[in-house]
């Protein structure tokens, strides 16, 4: 007898397991087809298309004054592909022929095509390639049609090291890189970008849209034929804030300094833009660009001076903090800024003999006479009246201590010297401390571009803008991706007759003291000389300097640096006046035209109708 409920039971078993199967079956569908049928048809196009990609233009850099400081050039690359050719006696006649122009082993590229050949697979023989070897290769495509040449942009930077440390460089992807870009789909792990500078800072707005050769193979990767070539975009050109006439002088002065190494930094005090940045040693980019990596760039024991100097270079001040000082002194109201003090070119500090720069003394000098011959001793009678508290005060209050804010990485703060450190370390304050931060000697550390923001501040009547370097980005379309607005950080504020007493010492500086060396026909100079201890070698000079004309509003601001220059009035004062002369060149051959004759136009410091834009640097 059959048992129907046991039958039953099992049939019903059987229906539960199909429908869980169909279940499975349809869930498992739904999320190929519909969750991730995008993703699935991307691979099978991948699986159906590859691509020889072409490098797109990365955007060009431009100086204030229209200098291409990077662009790029057309670089012709060398691709095999396969046809029907088998490896065999052809193809070795291919290698052979190839392996001239090209300088290579021949063995080498034998095995590279028949091992494309076999596979089916297109392959890059060789890069970058000269024009002549172009214009040689171009003959024998008509010989072995598998060959061809494409066009691919390759940065170029047309000055070599000239403004390389605000530019930067770019290099191959590395594996970090890659982690980091993986998943954007406009790199590959050939692709070059950004390694320093602006060129990192600004990756994204400088990287174009690749083009690319699209070729169909089959599932076994095998090449069937090429579908079509598609044209890159370029990425957006930036337009910077710098003086190429000025950063010519900059560099060129370091250049020729006694030691060759050292930093420049003019600012325009009125919006804090950058019109020269200048670091010295430097280098030339254009060598990671034919390399494709930062090691193969370099000799052998080379290191890539990337160093920079006018953000990372933390050195004493030197005399340039008597700026600060004689703040704290005219602001102190224990100090009447005619009362004399007698230099014989020393001091007794009890304890100690502290001796002025001068050994046979100044004399008796009063503030003005004081700042402009740099006087120590004045520094240090006046420093302890005032008291090291009020100096530190005013060193934090003149930006010291503290980084810019400029947009490049890796800015030091320095550091201000002062009681108030002292008191948190728990440890003693002695008078010959508050000598030696009178003077910027001591523990007082500042990097360039501090220094320059502080006489910027003292051109401008106190105020602190973010420094920057970029005016604009702009795509090809003309669209204005950014616009840089000046921005402001601070302020240090002082009494009127502290800022004129202040500016009176730095014009004596130039006029008639230690910074001589720094005067301009038909500009009014303010400067002041540094000389800073060194105890690793010779002294580092400094010079900080500002300038007007006409009595209009300062339009820059430089800080020189000059490693082991020693002093301060010759090895510094001539690269910012260099610097100054070239930023002002318009208003002082304005000034020294005299004044037009009544009814005569005004003369124009522009480039004339269908003259080029930009000037030779």
């Amino acid at each position: 007898m059959i048992d129907r409920q046991t039958s039953q039971e099992r049939l019903d078993l059987l229906w539960v397991l199909a429908s869980s199967a169909a279940l499975i079956f349809l869930v498992r569908l739904v999320s190929l087809q519909v969750i991730g049928g995008s993703y699935y048809r991307e691979l099978a196009e991948k699986n159906r298309t590859q691509v020889i990609s072409q490098t797109a233009p990365r955007g060009r850099i431009y100086s204030a004054d229209g200098e291409a400081i990077a662009t790029s050039r057309p670089s012709f690359s060398l691709i095999y592909f396969p046809g029907q050719t088998k490896p065999g006696p052809e193809l070795d006649r291919m290698a052979r022929s190839l392996a001239g122009p090209l300088r290579a082993d021949t063995e080498d590229l034998r095995r590279t095509i028949s091992r494309a050949a076999t596979r089916e697979t297109p392959v890059r023989l060789a890069e970058n390639l000269p024009a002549k070897v172009m214009l040689a290769l171009s003959e024998l495509k008509a010989v072995y049609p598998g060959i061809d040449i494409i066009v691919e942009a390759r940065r170029y930077y047309p000055f070599g090291a000239y403004l390389s440390h605000l530019v930067g460089y770019i290099g191959k992807m590395d594996s970090r890189d890659w982690s980091r870009l993986s998943g954007e789909k406009t790199y590959s792990m050939d692709s070059r970008l950004g390694k320093a500078g602006l060129e990192k800072t600004y990756e994204k707005e400088l990287k174009g849209k690749d083009g690319g050769i699209y070729l169909e193979v089959d599932s076994r990767g095998k090449l069937n034929r090429v579908l079509e070539s598609r044209k890159w975009s370029p990425g957006a050109d930036i337009y910077l804030t710098i003086d190429s006439k000025a950063q010519a002088a900059a560099e060129e002065g370091l250049k020729k300094s006694v030691s060759g190494k050292g930093a420049v930094v003019a600012l325009d005090p009125r919006t804090g833009a950058v019109l020269a940045f200048a670091s010295m040693p430097d280098y030339d980019p254009n060598m990671f660009v034919l390399s494709g990596s930062e090691k193969e760039g370099l000799a052998a024991g080379e290191v890539l001076p990337e160093f920079n100097v006018a953000l990372q270079g933390t050195y004493p001040p030197g005399s340039i903090f008597k700026i600060v000082t004689s703040a704290a002194i005219l602001e102190s109201g224990r100090v009447s800024p005619e009362e004399r003090v007698f230099c014989p070119g020393w001091y007794d500090a009890g304890s100690r003999i502290f001796k002025c720069w001068d050994k046979k003394g100044h004399g008796r000098v009063d503030f003005i006479e004081g700042l402009a011959k740099s006087c120590d001793v004045y520094y240090y009678t006046m420093g302890q009246r005032a008291g090291a508290l009020a100096i530190e005060k005013y060193a934090r209050a003149f930006g010291l201590g503290r980084p810019s804010g400029i947009a490049l990485p890796d800015e030091k703060s320095g550091n201000v010297f002062g009681p108030s450190k002292r008191a948190d370390k728990k440890s003693y304050w002695f008078i010959g401390d508050t000598l030696n931060l009178a003077i910027g000697q001591g523990e007082t550390l500042v990097t360039p571009m501090q220094a320059a923001d502080m006489i910027a501040a003292v051109a401008n009547g106190g105020v602190f803008h973010r420094p920057y370097y970029v005016d604009r980005i702009v795509r090809g379309d003309g669209q204005v991706l950014k616009r840089s607005k000046p921005e402001t950080t601070g302020e240090v504020e002082l009494k009127d007759s502290t800022w004129a007493l202040i500016r009176e010492g730095l014009h004596s500086v130039v006029d008639e003291g230690t910074g001589r060396a720094a005067q301009i026909k038909g500009a009014e100079v303010y400067g002041k000389t540094g000389t800073a201890q060194n105890p690793h070698g010779k002294d580092h000079a400094w010079f900080v300097s500002y300038a007007t004309v006409n009595g209009q509003p300062s339009k820059v601001a430089v800080a020189v640096l000059v490693e082991h220059g020693e002093h301060g009035a010759s090895a510094a004062a001539p690269i910012a006046k260099a610097v100054i002369e070239a930023v002002l060149r318009n208003d002082l051959a304005v000034k020294q035209a005299g004044p037009a004759p009544a009814g005569a136009p005004a003369p124009s410091t522009s480039a004339p109708a269908g003259a080029p834009a930009r000037e030779a640097t």
